[in-house]
């Protein structure tokens, strides 16, 4: 299992150097998104550079955390705390190959998310016989994901606290 816990962070940086250089071009060369979007407009309203920068930083942090930790001191729980935090990741490249294919347009992160899941699904499956499945487990697996959950809104507010103080866009 040790081998497999600091690609979580990897992988991690991978992926959203592509949303970080890309949402900015990519909203100023779609408007016309926001209109057919809206909530795309709520979401993305005080968007910057900078502010998602600042929102992936903080996103980071618990995964290159949990994974940091997990590689000098692997125990159960550790693993199976690293191993919803893979599953997390795993799933939000499904989600953003889903809004491409919703908005029937590219978006910065589908390129590494196309790499990344399956990279991603190899690491599960393979970690996975570390995991002793049981009610504990589960309940930590699923809280993780809940705690990165909210971790993605914490970062969302984070980026648009930013973006406003920055007052321009892009």
């Amino acid at each position: 299992m040790r081998e497999y816990v600091l690609l979580l962070p990897i992988i991690f940086i991978f992926h959203d150097m592509e949303e970080i250089i890309g949402f900015g071009w990519f909203f100023k060369n779609n408007p016309e998104l926001f209109d057919r979007f809206p909530i795309i407009t709520k979401a993305y309203k005080d968007f910057t550079t900078a502010g998602m920068a600042l929102a992936v930083y903080e996103e980071f942090i618990p995964f290159f955390g949990v994974s940091l930790i997990a590689y000098y001191f692997g125990n159960d729980v550790l693993y199976t705390l690293w191993f919803g935090l893979m599953l997390s990741l795993t799933v939000h490249f499904i989600v953003h190959i889903g809004q491409s294919v919703y908005i029937k347009k590219y978006i910065p992160s589908l390129i590494t998310s196309i790499i990344c899941l399956p990279i991603s699904v190899i690491i599960l499956i393979n970690s996975s016989q570390y995991i002793v499945i049981s009610m504990s487990t589960i309940l930590l697996i699923v809280g993780s994901i809940l705690l990165m959950m909210a971790n993605l809104k914490f970062a969302h507010r984070l980026m648009h606290k930013f973006g406003k103080q920055q007052g321009e866009p892009g």
